[in-house]
């Protein structure tokens, strides 16, 4: 060997951590499947697999899951439950995976409400119809869900101040519409924006929530029973009217044309259908600066170039503030297109909508 010269071995490069996973399923069958389903994939592994929520409950601590996917109908403490104490005491990311009919959607839903971050359908067996689609959603919702950081909330509910103060709209149209679109932790926010509203709230509401399409009818039964709002479905076209909240029809944009929400079909934008840049820019092109906007909380960039158009046409806009969003993805990329005229804490943006509406009111005399 030369002189001045020494071998080395190559480093190693060390294996990626894998995504550890707590499964709380009480069929064994189930359970098994949904082993063979997270187990073979290779950026998983599984860290327990149980068959309640006490057991889960028992041992989170010690096996540190990254995630959990969590069954809904429990013997003994249900899903929900479940869900509430792990957010008190261990937050971690979880899944709800249930089955979208019957009596568990309602149960599915308050689990959203209770901190859970989506909710997806129960895959059957191996041969059963949809199967190979259902797992690879399990599998894909698993590893993005892992890695929002939960954190242990405190209700609050004052008002807080902007984070970005912006400049208040001068012009004295009366608002004729709010669009809110929203995505992962969106249930949740919807809740506590809408109880911000009150029962008596004078605008029509159009609603994008992207959830999985099976329990989309389950959520807006379910939204409607927990709130002053009646909620429909648009499958084709309904009259806008004050106070009440209008939801695309599975597999369906929602737009504003003219004083009707239209649900119809067509391509996904940008992998969401329904779309919230859809709605923003049906709203843009209808209602110009009549239109109120608002983005909360979810992952990837939907309706962030919607609201550029909207605010672009002489709309106001406004995102959830990063200090309350669970997932900042989608009011950040607002923000960065500066598609955004005021970001605001989640308990400050009912508030501040009724005071732009007030403002409004005033100088239309």
């Amino acid at each position: 060997m030369a002189a001045g010269f020494t071998s080395r071995a190559p480093l190693a490069r060390s294996a990626p951590k894998k995504i550890r996973v707590l499964v709380v399923e009480d069929s064994p069958v189930t359970r098994q499947l949904l082993e063979h389903i997270i187990g073979g994939d290779p950026r998983f592994e599984i860290a327990a697999a149980v068959a309640t929520a006490e057991e889960a409950l028992r041992i989170v601590d010690r096996v540190a899951p990254d995630v959990i996917s969590m069954d809904i109908r429990l013997p003994g403490m249900n899903g929900f439950e479940a869900t509430e104490r792990i957010m008190r005491a261990r937050p971690t990311p979880v899944v709800v995976v249930s089955a979208a009919d019957g009596p568990d959607a309602p149960l599915s839903m308050n689990a959203l409400r209770a901190g859970a971050l989506t909710v997806l359908e129960k895959p059957r067996g191996v041969t059963s119809a949809g199967y190979h689609a259902l797992a690879e959603r399990l599998c894909t919702q698993l590893a993005l869900m892992s890695e929002v950081k939960v954190i242990r909330r405190h209700a609050d509910s004052r008002p807080l101040a902007a984070r970005h103060p912006l400049n208040i709209p001068t012009h004295t149209n009366t608002w004729k519409i709010l669009g809110i679109v929203a995505s992962t932790g969106g249930p949740n926010a919807l809740l506590r924006l809408l109880d911000g509203f009150g029962p008596a709230f004078p605008l029509p509401i159009l609603l994008v929530q992207h959830i999985a399409r099976a329990f989309l009818e389950g959520f807006a039964s379910w939204l409607e029973s927990v709130t002053s709002f009646h909620v429909e479905l648009v499958r084709d076209r309904a009259p806008l009217e004050a106070g009440k909240i209008y939801m695309a029809a599975p597999d369906r944009h929602l737009v504003a044309a003219g004083n009707y929400a239209v649900g119809g079909a067509g391509p996904p934008v940008g992998a969401q259908c329904p779309s919230g840049t859809v709605l923003f820019e049906s709203m843009s092109a209808s209602f110009g600066p009549a239109a109120l906007g608002i983005l909360l909380t979810g992952m990837g960039d939907d309706g962030a170039l919607g609201l550029l158009r909207l605010r672009q046409s002489g709309g106001w806009t406004i995102a959830e503030d990063e200090s309350t969003a669970v997932v900042y993805g989608m009011p950040a990329e607002a923000v960065r297109l500066g598609a955004v005229s005021e970001s605001l804490p989640l308990p400050a943006i009912a508030p501040r909508i009724l005071s732009l509406m007030r403002e409004a009111s005033e100088a239309a005399g």
